[in-house]
Formats: C-alpha cells, sequence, structure tokens
C-alpha cells in the first residue's frame, strides 16, 4: 500500500499536474504553429522560391533490381527538413518574444510604486518591518 500512497502524492503535487498541463498546451501550441508555418508563411516563400522540390533530390546508391527498390539517400527530404524546422524555430522565437514583451509590460507597470524601503548596504527593495535585508542579510538599523 506505501507505493499506492507514494504514486497518489506524486500524481497530486503540482509538478506532475503542471507537466500533463504543459503536455496537452504543448500540443495545441505545437498545432498552432504548425498552421502558421505551413499556411501562412511558407505559401509566400514558396512564391519566393519558384518551383523547387527539394523532397525529390536523392542520391542513388543501388539501382533498383527486379526483386528490390533502389537504394537511395534521400538528401533533398533532408536539406527541406532543416528549412522547415529553421522556420518553425523563427516563428516560435517571434511568439514567445511577442509574450515576453507583454510580461515586460506588466512587469514594469508593477515597478511603478516605488518601494517604500531599501537596503542601506546592497540598495535592493525589503519589506517595511524587517530587520534583517533577504538579499545581503544585513542587519538593518531603523
Amino acid at each position: 500500500m506505501k507505493i499506492i500512497d507514494e504514486f497518489k502524492e506524486f500524481a497530486i503535487r503540482g509538478n506532475a499536474i503542471d507537466l500533463a498541463v504543459g503536455i496537452i498546451i504543448g500540443a495545441g501550441f505545437s498545432k498552432i504553429v504548425t498552421s502558421l508555418v505551413e499556411d501562412v508563411i511558407m505559401p509566400p516563400i514558396g512564391i519566393l522560391t519558384g518551383p523547387v522540390d527539394f523532397t525529390q533530390k536523392e542520391f542513388v546508391i543501388k539501382a533498383a533490381a527486379d526483386s528490390s527498390e533502389a537504394v537511395t539517400i534521400n538528401y533533398g527530404t533532408f536539406i527541406s527538413t532543416i528549412f522547415e524546422f529553421a522556420v518553425i524555430a523563427f516563428a516560435i522565437f517571434m511568439v514567445v518574444r511577442y509574450i515576453n514583451s507583454l510580461k515586460r509590460q506588466d512587469v514594469t507597470e508593477d515597478e511603478s510604486e516605488p518601494a517604500a524601503r531599501t537596503c542601506q548596504y546592497c540598495k535592493e527593495p525589503i519589506a517595511d518591518d524587517a530587520q534583517r535585508c533577504p538579499h545581503c542579510t544585513a542587519t538593518l538599523s531603523d
């Protein structure tokens, strides 16, 4: 029974639930980013690059025989996958950059209220009723 109790504690603890929520949101976010890349970003890039299709590029190691298929190195597919990864990584970077800019705006709004008291040694903000600085651990004088 001890293992079941430990599992309940693990499952109910915030880390496991946060991980599950993160995976679910990540899966949904992945669909959004994939749609953004395939439906919004790639069509204009396709117009710029013309009818180039790298997926058909290959290097034949062994030609096809009667009973076997050709053995090929599909370097075109690899190049296309790298290109798609670069576009997806850039799209994610831009989305995360935008989200971080929103967070920075929230932080600057919170910082608009001046701290009531600062440490006389390290100049960090501290609580009004603190007797020691939480940053440098100096004993504070009143």
